[in-house]
C-alpha cells in the first residue's frame, strides 16, 4: 500500500505545471474532445510507467546492495531539486494535426514526451525503492490521471489559479524527504 500511495502522491505532485500537462491542455484545446484524450493518457502512461517501473524493480532485484540503495536515494534528492525547474512545452513536443484523431494522437503523443521526463524518472526510483512494479504503476497512472484530467476539461483556467511555485516546492520536499529516508534506512539508523 505504501509503494501506491507514495507514487500517486509523487506523480500527482511532480506532474503539475510539467509539460505532459501542458500537453494535456494543448490536446484538449486543438481537439475538443475530452473523453479520447483521458483515455488516450491513460494507455499512454500504463504501458509507458509499467516499462519504467518494472525497469527499476529489475535493477533493484540485481543490484541490490548498499551502494544501490544509495543511489536510488540520491535520486530521489536529485529529482526533487529537479522539480523546482518549471517545464515549458517546447515547438517540437507539441503534437502535429493528426489525421488518426484524439485517441491515437494522445497516446503517441504522451507515450513519446513521457520518455525521460521527470514523472518516467520518478516511476522507475519508485519502482527500485519498492520492488513492486505493479502498485508503483497503478500509483504512477492514478498520479498522473489526478494532474491531467482536470487539465483536459479545464485547461488554461487551472494553470492560472494553481500556484505552480507552491506546488513544486511541495513535490520537491516530498521527492527530497524520500531520498533522505531511503538514505537513513540504508545506514541502519531508521
Amino acid at each position: 500500500m505504501e509503494a501506491l500511495t507514495t507514487s500517486t502522491a509523487i506523480v500527482a505532485l511532480a506532474e503539475v505545471g510539467d509539460k505532459t500537462q501542458l500537453l494535456a491542455i494543448v490536446l484538449a484545446t486543438r481537439f475538443r474532445k475530452p473523453l479520447p484524450i483521458v483515455l488516450g493518457i491513460l494507455f499512454a502512461t500504463l504501458a509507458n510507467h509499467f516499462l519504467a517501473a518494472l525497469l527499476g524493480a529489475t535493477a533493484a532485484a540485481f543490484l541490490d546492495d548498499i551502494w544501490f540503495r544509495f543511489a536510488v536515494a540520491v535520486g530521489f534528492v536529485a529529482m526533487g531539486l529537479w522539480t523546482l525547474v518549471p517545464d515549458k512545452l517546447d515547438d517540437d513536443d507539441a503534437p502535429r494535426p493528426s489525421r488518426y484523431g484524439p485517441f491515437l494522437t494522445t497516446l503517441v503523443a504522451f507515450f513519446i514526451v513521457e520518455m525521460g521526463d521527470k514523472t518516467q524518472i520518478a516511476t522507475i526510483a519508485l519502482g527500485a525503492r519498492f520492488n513492486d512494479a505493479l502498485a508503483v504503476t497503478v500509483g504512477t497512472t492514478l498520479g498522473m490521471m489526478i494532474a491531467n484530467v482536470p487539465a483536459v476539461f479545464l485547461g488554461n483556467e487551472l494553470i492560472k489559479r494553481v500556484p505552480l511555485d507552491v506546488v513544486r516546492m511541495i513535490a520537491a520536499a516530498l521527492l527530497v524527504a524520500t531520498g533522505v529516508a531511503l538514505f537513513i534506512q540504508t545506514l541502519g539508523i531508521w
